[in-house]
């Protein structure tokens, strides 16, 4: 009854609408969801760590900092383990892998745990960010979106960008950058039936944002850039191509989990107090960071030293600086520990907290040398673009999220040198970001769209079940009678238990079987070993891989060390162009109307 009502009411709004303009109703949904789920994550956290800042306050040398991080990480594994029953699908990576092998599907669960779980990991003071959280709901809410309306795979894609971007700008205010990210992260291309609805998806989180949050990021006041700082500006980009490796390297290893032969509980108390340890002695590194960027930005670059239980010593310049450095390459390391022992956040914020005090190290350094004069601010925004760049692979993200949110669009061209050079060496080092690094090693999911092509293809398609199999124990003569019924060039000879012993190619014994002396001989005389053999649980991209390897058109199928068919190289070709067509239709699914 529901599937008939469904049918009818998709039937009427076809007549009313497009699918075109259908989709794009949905996408402005999906950014409605996405912006309102941003700003209460925003507001939730905002207040607890504005609390837990007072609270702070009136405690001598703020021990709390070495607490509050393990309550919320505590809470956090907790909550994602008694009740979401461990269903909770972490980072970025988590959404990628949705779309290349869930045909864009996420789980419902995902479009309110992650708000949960994250604002009590910042809200606590865990060192991580809210825009991997905020990314991974607005992506459940795009894709649940979708699977309500029965959309098609590609639409369900489209919407999880849409979510995406909706919940990048509202939280920046930055709705260039909200589409932007969702085309260079997630989507991967750029054609009309994708940039409109991101583009209404994303205005429309940004309109939600400042109607109920309008409370600014970042405020910079800059009059523009000098020649003169030109040199310096590629010194910065240059490490901050370095500092993105590192971020991708040391944070993807810390985020896997630490003291992995710990107890979950046990590990989050202990990296909990070990993360509280070290933010007692380094206080920016609580939460998010970016109440410490403003301060920075604003030329306080003394107050992030205020809290700390070194304070008084910190008042040199030089000590002062070798402080910065510290945060520079603590930041990671601490969003790792609070990820690794539990935590929900992502890297996302840490990165731009890691490339604006490489900025203002860079800035602040040279000053103290009395050889030029360099602008503080210009620096700690040009380091936020290069780290962001750098890590995510997305230099366009990065210069239009920077200038969006900082108001700095006069610093266009030094956040495009920036951008720019550490990009390029971050990709020396590193061919994928961050989050297709893990994926790419460790799972075997590539983001090129043959994989995509190949993976759609379900193994039972392309398996031959028609085949004529030979018993180890047959003569040749035996055989002769099997071929005169078929027209197949290659048997299975199998054990009595049906296992598969081996194969006999009519092409490797086409001449022999004139021969009269051959008939009286066992069919263990005639056969071969396959060349490789392909397991029913293998993926197609596997397969291909394997007769691309060996140069074979035909490879046996075995399950459970049963044999059950063959595999044509011709056929998984002629399935892969049926699938690819239709995949190119759905690319463009609105050319029919």
């Amino acid at each position: 009854m529901f599937k008939n009502l469904f049918y009818k009411i998709t039937k009427w709004r076809l007549k009313l609408n497009s699918q075109r303009n259908f989709l794009i109703y949905c996408s402005a949904l999906a950014g409605l969801l996405g912006g309102l789920a941003a700003v209460a994550l925003k507001f939730l956290v905002h207040f607890m760590e504005d609390v837990s800042r007072s609270i702070s306050a009136h405690l001598p040398f703020h021990f709390i900092y070495v607490f509050l991080p393990a309550l919320g990480i505590l809470f956090t594994v907790i909550y994602t383990h008694l009740i979401n029953r461990d269903k909770l699908e972490k980072g970025i990576g988590s959404i990628l892998v949705n779309i290349k092998r869930n045909r864009s599907n996420i789980a419902a669960n995902n479009m309110y745990a992650h708000l949960i779980s994250s604002s009590l990991t910042v809200g606590f003071g865990g060192s991580s960010g809210l825009e991997a959280p905020i990314v991974c709901t607005g992506a459940a809410l795009g894709s649940n979106t979708g699977r309500f309306f029965k959309l098609t795979s590609y639409e369900k894609m489209v919407l999880i960008g849409a979510g995406a971007s909706a919940g990048i700008a509202a939280v920046f205010n930055s709705p260039i950058a909200g589409v932007l990210f969702s085309l260079e992260l997630l989507i991967g291309e750029i054609t009309t039936a994708t940039f409109i609805p991101l583009l209404i998806a994303s205005a429309t989180g940004v309109v939600v944002s400042k109607v109920l949050y309008s409370r600014q990021l970042f405020h910079l006041a800059t009059d523009g850039w000098v020649m003169a700082a030109l040199p310096f500006y590629i010194l910065l980009a240059l490490l901050c191509g370095c500092i993105s490796v590192y971020i991708a390297n040391v944070g993807g290893k810390l985020e896997k989990g630490i003291l992995p032969k710990q107890n979950r509980y046990v590990r989050a108390i202990i990296g909990g107090l070990l993360l509280g340890i070290i933010i007692l002695v380094f206080p920016p590194l609580f939460g998010e960071g970016y109440h410490d960027v403003q301060e920075i930005l604003n030329g306080n670059i003394e107050i992030i030293a205020n809290g700390s239980i070194f304070s008084e010593w910190l008042s040199h310049p030089l000590a002062l600086l070798g402080f910065i450095a510290l945060l520079v390459f603590l930041k990671i390391i601490a969003t790792g520990i609070t990820i690794g022992s539990g935590g929900n956040g992502g890297t996302f914020a840490p990165t731009m907290f890691t490339g604006a005090f490489l900025g203002l190290f860079i800035a602040y350094g040279i000053n103290q040398t009395g050889l030029i004069h360099l602008n503080t601010s210009n620096f700690i925004a040009a380091g936020m673009a290069g780290a962001l760049s750098g890590v995510l692979h997305a230099p366009l993200t990065a210069i239009f999220l920077i200038a969006e949110i900082t108001g700095g669009y006069v610093l266009f061209i030094p956040l495009m040198i920036v951008s720019a050079i550490s990009y390029i060496i971050s990709r020396y080092f590193n061919p994928h970001n961050m989050y297709w690094h893990h994926l790419v090693h460790e799972r075997n999911i590539r983001p090129d769209h043959d994989d995509d092509t190949l993976y759609a293809i379900p193994l039972d398609s392309v398996i031959n079940r028609n085949f004529s199999a030979i018993s180890k124990h047959s003569s040749v003569k035996d055989f002769y009678t099997v071929l005169s019924q078929t027209q197949a060039n290659i048997f299975p000879v199998l054990n009595d238990g049906g296992s598969l012993e081996g194969v006999v190619l009519l092409d490797e014994i086409r001449k022999q079987l004139f021969d009269t002396d051959i008939a009286g001989q066992n069919i263990a005389d005639i056969m071969i070993a396959p060349p490789a053999v392909v397991n029913y649980g293998q993926s197609v991209t596997s397969v291909m891989a394997l007769f691309d390897a060996n140069d074979v058109w035909q490879l046996p199928v075995v399950k459970d060390d049963k044999f059950i068919g063959f595999i044509s190289k011709s056929t998984l070709l002629a399935k892969y162009r049926e699938v690819f067509i239709s995949q190119h239709r759905q690319a463009d699914p609105f050319a029919h109307y």
